[in-house]
């Protein structure tokens, strides 16, 4: 560790990879919300494939992704307000998101693992650095 952080200084960059993840989250509530919506209003748009492993109805996806989109958002502004529950709800909903996406591979797979990419970075970054926050 660097001698001048030691002391009690907070470190910029922890504090800018916090900042991150949090927009990160709400950015990833607003592509699950998004994807939530258009499983609700146009379910045609998913491609439905046949023997997998979890078989829901497109519009159950939808719900999923609605109500993850917004507990993301509400977890991604309460990071940025620097809120410490934020940070512990952010890194569960991160989870969900990304095994809910993991699931939702078959119907639309590209936009699913860009959606684990970025849950993966924010658990890392709110586990790693997410401290920093709670102390502004």
């Amino acid at each position: 560790m660097n001698q001048r952080y030691q002391t009690g200084e907070r470190n910029p960059v922890a504090i800018g990879f916090a900042y991150f993840a949090g927009i990160m989250l709400v950015m990833g509530g607003i592509f699950q919300a998004f994807d939530g919506l258009v499983a609700l209003f146009k379910n045609e748009f998913y491609l439905k494939t046949p023997n997998y492993l979890l078989q829901f109805d497109v519009t159950t996806w939808g719900w999923i992704h609605l109500l993850l989109g917004v507990l993301m958002l509400l977890a991604g502004f309460g990071l940025i307000a620097g809120q410490t529950w934020a940070r512990v709800v952010g890194i569960i909903v991160a989870v969900l998101s990304a095994l809910t996406n993991f699931a939702f591979i078959p119907y639309y797979p590209i936009w699913s693992i860009i959606i684990i990419v970025i849950d993966v970075f924010v658990i890392w970054a709110l586990a790693a650095h997410g401290r920093e926050l709670a102390y502004r």
